[in-house]
């Protein structure tokens, strides 16, 4: 198995996946891979949410007759101490769906008495095998919320986390800096030794 199909339409999420898989595997994007779908996430867990993405690309692989490619799905967020751990599952559309300012914004709002501010990003890959065998690897990074965003790199709350380990927000690392620490980082290196006896 050399191909993997990535089931994401996260443009940044794509390209931290072909960066610490590249190396050894051919990452497609689910359009690259010739699928036009919208999976709808209704799992209320980063597992069920994961597992929802990869079902259905990898059903809709197998209809168009690519079964021995892999799939992979992520599905990850960040969790908030003071904030009961919210917005995590619902990240994406804590405040509108895809809209990073708008989310940011809710965040800052929403953390403007909080004394802590620790924070962590969660993120859950879950791999379908071309023979239909499910697998899940999860990993944390942990950091906190600053009041206001630093850098431009990055996505979604990228620029409010300030990572201890880099000394700096993920906005303000490149994509190598933040594959070394960042919770998708860990959980693909989790992942590509699974992957290594396939």
């Amino acid at each position: 198995m050399k191909n993997i199909v990535f089931a994401s339409n996260n443009k940044g999420k794509i390209a931290e996946a072909k960066a610490i898989l590249g190396g050894a595997f051919n990452v497609l994007s689910m359009n690259e891979a010739g699928l036009d779908l919208d999976i709808e996430e209704t799992g209320t867990t980063f597992e069920e949410n994961a597992y929802l993405k990869a079902k259905g690309v990898y059903d809709a692989l197998c209809d168009s007759g690519l079964a021995r490619v892999g799939v992979v799905s992520d599905d990850s967020g960040l969790m908030v101490k003071a904030l009961g751990g919210e917005p995590g599952v619902y990240s994406a559309m804590y405040a509108r769906y895809g809209d990073d300012d708008a989310n940011n914004q809710k965040l800052l709002k929403n953390l403007e008495r909080a004394t802590n501010r620790a924070a962590k990003f969660v993120s859950v890959l879950c791999f379908i095998n071309p023979d239909g065998t499910v697998q899940y690897v999860r990993a944390e990074t942990h950091g906190e919320i600053l009041k206001e965003g630093i850098g431009a790199n990055g996505f979604g709350y990228d620029s409010l986390f300030y990572s201890p380990e880099l000394k700096k927000t993920f906005g303000q690392a490149d994509v190598k800096e933040k594959n070394t620490v960042s919770h998708r980082g860990k959980a693909f290196d989790k992942l590509t030794e699974l992957l290594k006896k396939y």
